[in-house]
């Protein structure tokens, strides 16, 4: 990733992320609001995630549950499990 592509990422949440790529979890966002989105994931279930970010509603979006960020249209956020 491009310094250009990732917004208030913690280098070690890079790291983490860079480490387990089989860890992304893929998704489609089902409810969008300031402060969360809620995510329906391909392999089943939902998950809320606390995020700065708000993606549009049916925009594909990935997320990577344990270094805590979320992807949408190529550029990183951080996003916690609400």
């Amino acid at each position: 990733m491009t310094p250009s592509s990732v917004t208030g990422v913690l280098p070690i949440q890079q790291m983490v992320a860079n480490a387990s790529p089989s860890a992304w979890r893929d998704g489609i966002v089902v409810e969008s609001r300031a402060g969360s989105v809620v995510v329906a994931a391909l392999d089943g279930g939902l998950t809320t995630l606390s995020t700065a970010v708000v993606p549009t509603i049916g925009e594909p979006i990935a997320f990577h549950p344990v270094a805590e960020l979320v992807a949408v249209v190529g550029v990183r956020y951080p996003a916690r499990a609400a």
